[in-house]
């Protein structure tokens, strides 16, 4: 199969695609001046949010508008969580920003491609054309400016880096990429492009995390210390792909804790150094979540980690991670300065003030200046896939920059990837080592089962 077709969903079983990719081994990565071998701005290079809004569509005349005042985008693997992409577009349309128009869906399943369509054309009236093979879809569809995927781990670097190289921008889920190397794959052809390349990180755009950084970045805890992320639970149920190193990468800790590890880059800063412990104490899940006795499925991911960090400026932090500690679970997400602690489900307790977290959203909204909350909250939505998805059109037609860029989600997910990297060593590892490639001990196979080394 060309590796340009089928556009897996997040939804799919393993072994949709071949083994070897037809892209060759990325570029030295001590090349030039960043993981992606940058040696000049970029659009996928974060940049600071003090260049003006541009006006946005009166929702009443948006059919007037030109092909330029409208993006046309096509969707990638239309299961799983692109329906959550699918609904923040529909909040985006009913609150009256329709500087979009989606034209295109694909997935290796034409019923769920399909589907994805009628869902879209109840909100916008065009109905999107349906395809089963990115290739026929980029080369029938020359409208497409904008790529929006949400395809297995595996298969993001397979359908972002054909996108890119056909001239079109690409939003891409979390995490960016299913190892380091795939992702710089991904940062070099966006470069080379010259095109918007967007992570899907939607958990740093809710209120409540926006006014954790706003109280945190104010001040109101002192200088930060260290910060704790603990989940403790049990999960016995067999959750498909996402339970296989080849699909997915690894297990929960990237699956879902990138969006930790962006949010520890958000709240507290560059993460240097991380120690950890990896441990897998249910090999086999549920083959049915309701009925445990419908047999076991062998996984090859971890279900337990336990990390100690380093951040720049030597505050310290603790995330531990496990869906095997039975009968008693609990969660505590936690930033600790000289004066008290931001607590992430719960506001601020210091030495002087204890404010709830609702109070204290409604004090960092009700401080906000229109342009500001605009670019935040568009047309007032509050919803992170649908800011995240508002902000990726905006990019797209004025070149404005985008928050979580390639370079970011690069970022984020090297401190996941640091955890399985420390437990193959057995020693500390820095962010560094990672990004630079120099350590791939645990991300060796999946590189040579994909055909990256």
């Amino acid at each position: 199969m060309n590796a340009w077709r089928g556009a897996s969903s997040s939804a799919t079983s393993p072994g949709a695609w071949p083994a070897r990719s037809p892209w060759p081994s990325p570029r030295s990565p001590r090349a030039a001046d960043s993981p992606a071998g940058r040696a000049r701005p970029s659009p996928c290079r974060p940049s600071p949010f003090s260049v003006e809004l541009p006006p946005v569509v009166d929702p009443l005349c948006w059919e007037a508008c030109s092909v330029s005042e409208v993006l046309n985008l096509a969707l990638v693997g239309c299961g799983g969580m692109m329906g959550a992409h699918r609904h923040g577009l529909q909040l985006l349309w009913e609150a009256g920003y329709r500087e979009f128009r989606v034209v295109a869906c694909c997935d290796i399943e034409e019923a769920r491609a399909g589907a994805m369509a009628e869902g879209l054309a109840a909100f916008q009236g065009d109905s999107p054309r349906a395809y089963t093979d990115l290739e026929a879809m980029l080369a029938e569809q020359d409208d497409i400016q904008a790529v929006d995927l949400s395809p297995v781990h595996r298969d993001h670097h397979r359908l972002a880096i054909p996108a890119l190289q056909a001239g079109k921008h690409v939003i891409i889920e979390k995490p960016l990429a299913i190892t380091m190397r795939a992702g710089k794959l991904i940062l070099d052809a966006a470069n080379a492009a010259d095109k918007v390349l967007a992570v899907a990180e939607n958990y740093r755009r809710s209120p409540e995390n926006r006014a954790i950084k706003w109280a945190v970045e104010g001040g109101r805890i002192g200088p930060v210390r260290m910060i704790f992320w603990i989940d403790l639970g049990e999960r016995l149920w067999y959750w498909t792909w996402r339970e296989h190193k080849d699909q997915a990468g690894g297990g929960w800790p990237l699956d879902g804790g990138v969006h930790f590890a962006d949010l520890f880059r958000y709240h507290v800063g560059p993460v240097r150094e991380v120690s950890a412990l990896v441990r897998t104490y249910y090999p086999f899940r549920q083959q049915d979540r309701e009925n445990p006795d419908a047999g076991l499925v062998e996984v090859d991911v971890e279900d337990t980690t336990l990390a100690n960090m380093t951040f720049d400026g030597d505050v310290t932090g603790t995330w531990i991670s496990t869906s095997a500690a039975p009968a008693m679970g609990f969660n505590r997400r936690a930033i600790y300065g000289s004066e008290g602690c931001a607590d992430l489900g719960a506001g601020l307790k210091t030495r002087t003030e204890e404010v709830s977290l609702a109070d204290l959203t409604a004090e960092y909204r009700a401080q906000l200046g229109e342009e500001e909350r605009e670019r935040l909250f568009p047309h007032g939505v509050t919803d992170g896939v649908a800011q995240e998805l508002c902000e990726f059109v905006r990019a797209c037609l004025y070149g404005t920059p985008v928050e979580t860029d390639g370079l970011e989600g690069y970022k984020a997910e090297a401190i996941c990837f640091a955890l399985y990297e420390s437990q193959a060593l057995n020693r500390p590892v820095t962010t560094e080592e990672i990004e630079n490639l120099e350590v791939e001990v645990y991300q060796q196979e999946i590189n040579a089962g994909l055909g990256l080394v």
